[in-house]
């Protein structure tokens, strides 16, 4: 028995085996670390074969495909941008570094 996440894998791991041109929307949304990963192999082989992704993410894991092209969009409008360079890294990287500095202002005061 598979996972949703490992079956939705497994299935891109069929369908990405040939050159095409493939629209994501969030795929890493039922994925774990591990399989974002694994995800993000996939793209890299399809990427070799010829196809072309365009992908919309939320995933700072998944922007980081080393040689990606990243189009930011927000209230500046779409820009091109680094990885390093992009707010949902910038976010995740606070969150990380400090999780009570951003969970102080949703969580009710004990």
């Amino acid at each position: 028995m598979r996972s949703h996440g490992e079956g939705f894998v497994a299935v891109l791991q069929t369908v990405l085996n040939e050159p095409g041109l493939f629209l994501m929307d969030e795929p890493e949304a039922a994925l774990s670390f591990t399989s974002t990963l694994r995800l993000m192999a996939l793209i890299d082989n399809a990427r070799n074969v010829g196809a072309q992704i365009i992908c919309a993410t939320h995933s700072p894991v998944l922007a980081g495909l080393p040689d990606a092209e990243i189009l930011e969009l927000g209230e500046h409008g779409v820009r091109s941008v680094a990885w390093d360079d992009l707010e949902l890294v910038s976010h995740w990287r606070q969150f990380l570094n400090r999780p009570e500095a951003y969970l102080r202002h949703l969580l009710a005061d004990e």
